[in-house]
């Protein structure tokens, strides 16, 4: 375990504590969240170091480094990624600007159906996955040019479009990967990046249990604020936030199996997957989760 002296994003060594989560995935153990009395980060402290974290993503239950349709939470979330897919093209295509080739790089890209929909769609595609048994699947079934987490230090080459889905809470070494996005982006090239939203209903509704806390998987958990400053440290300017309006539901059915002991309540989250939707409205950065689009200018 390593514990931070300093916040990521602003340097402060000043925290409160937020609240102390459980990991229901894996091992059982309780991890403290904390707040920089600064900037206002939420992150895990103490942590697993990179080193440590690995056993942390063994389990048949961390789903986004599987294709298993067995159980329930499962198809449904097979279901919702493959509609997903389909909006996640759409704002590539919308915010590269670009009428020839969109130049993809997918960082964090799991078992590739997004970058295979990509390259299928025309664009000239690459991934970085750290798992080698994802990244195994993405190259099989799918004949991706994907590398492991080190070959994202060795590209030199530039991109159009950066997207991170669901990826940068994960990552250690958060202001080093946030100024290697900004170097490997073409001028005027945009990152995409999505990730849970602590501001969202759901969060308060399911408070400690909320499923996206995640500890220790997710090492930081990022608000609009927190995210934009982030990126404008490093010359990338927020352009626009779009609401992941799956997401509540998804989560919701986590939260409701970690409040029930491992029972599914779908009527309870359903009910509040729509409520926090709904009490969202037309604000996008209250929905359970964000896509935040950052320009390269």
């Amino acid at each position: 375990m390593e514990t931070l002296n300093a916040c990521p994003i602003c340097q402060s060594g000043s925290f409160l504590p937020e609240l102390v989560a459980k990991d229901y995935t894996v091992s059982g153990k309780e991890f403290q969240i904390v707040k920089c009395a600064e900037c206002g980060l939420l992150f895990t402290n103490p942590r697993p170091t990179k080193l440590e974290i690995g056993p942390y993503y063994e389990s048949p239950d961390y789903i986004s480094h599987s294709n298993s349709k067995k159980g329930l939470i499962n198809n449904i979330y097979q279901w919702v990624r493959n509609r997903a897919i389909k909006e996640k093209l759409a704002l590539v295509h919308k915010f590269s600007g670009k009428r020839d080739t969109i130049k993809l790089l997918d960082i964090g890209c799991g078992t590739g159906e997004f970058l295979a929909s990509a390259k299928a769609s025309g664009m000239q595609t690459k991934g970085i996955e750290p798992s080698a048994t994802a990244r195994e699947q993405a190259i099989h079934n799918h004949q991706l040019n994907v590398e492991g987490e080190e070959g994202l230090d060795r590209l030199t080459e530039s991109y159009d479009v950066i997207t991170l889905w669901h990826v940068l809470e994960h990552v250690h070494d958060l202001r080093v990967r946030v100024q290697k996005i900004a170097e490997i982006l073409n001028n005027g090239g945009v990152a995409i990046i999505a990730v849970p939203n602590p501001n969202s209903a759901d969060r308060n509704t399911y408070n400690k249990e909320w499923a996206a806390w995640d500890v220790p998987r997710h090492l930081y958990h990022f608000t609009p604020t927190t995210i934009k400053r982030l990126f404008n440290d490093f010359s990338l300017k927020h352009e626009a936030s779009i609401p992941m309006k799956y997401d509540a539901y998804y989560v919701s059915m986590l939260s409701e199996r970690y409040r029930n002991n491992g029972k599914n309540n779908l009527p309870a989250a359903f009910l509040n997957g729509w409520k926090s939707n709904i009490r969202a409205g037309s604000n996008a950065e209250l929905y359970s989760s964000v896509i935040y689009v950052f320009r390269k200018s």
